[in-house]
């Protein structure tokens, strides 16, 4: 049990560090690159949506799980960031946010309560790529590595909030309908897919 339980996390992390471009809808709110930072994350489905996805399975999971992934996430989104900034180059291609959305939402429409270690991987795995991504587009956009401080700082906020509002449900059906919800961020991933592969995503 344990050893599937880590081939699928490999499995997972390699999908998720597969290529993938960078691309980030750079927000300005004109309070300063730490607010830039905040309004980019909750403006941004493509890594707002998985940040929430992530605390989902995170608090389905058990309350360690929750307070790995609120730690893990944000950690390992400000670490990717720094390292897509000095670089300046995404050096991935492909749909990491494809992939996210139909690895987080199966996982979640599964229900099952995956060990904390695993669950602790795939947000650093979460976090390092859309991270790199995020870093990636700042520095090619001019702007200051300081926006990475406030995604990250929103994130840690995020996963707080959701995951403890999971851990607390105790009712069977309100664990079904996060399941439910998972089963819609897997369906838009599928949507996600099929409008890349037709070529006008």
């Amino acid at each position: 049990m344990v050893n599937s339980h880590r081939r699928l996390a490999a499995s997972v992390a390699v999908v998720l560090f597969s290529p993938a471009t960078a691309h980030a809808h750079l927000v300005t709110t004109g309070l300063g690159p730490f607010y830039d930072g905040i309004g980019h994350l909750l403006a941004s489905p493509d890594d707002l949506v998985p940040v929430l996805a992530m605390a989902l399975l995170a608090g389905l999971s058990g309350r360690r799980a929750g307070r790995l992934t609120l730690f893990v996430l944000p950690l390992a989104w400000a670490v990717g960031g720094l390292a897509g900034y000095w670089l300046h180059d995404p050096l991935l291609r492909g749909t990491p946010a494809v992939v996210s959305f139909l690895a987080l939402g199966i996982l979640i429409a599964l229900g099952r309560q995956l060990p904390s270690g695993l669950v602790a991987t795939l947000a650093a795995a979460l976090g390092m790529v859309h991270g790199w991504l995020n870093g990636a587009a700042l520095a090619a956009g001019g702007r200051e590595a300081l926006g990475l401080a406030g995604i990250a700082a929103v994130t840690f906020v995020l996963v707080a909030l959701v995951a403890a509002a999971v851990v607390s449900l105790r009712k069977p059906w309100m664990r079904i309908v996060v399941r439910v919800a998972g089963s819609w961020v897997a369906a838009t991933g599928l949507l996600m897919l099929g409008w890349s592969l037709s070529g006008r995503g």
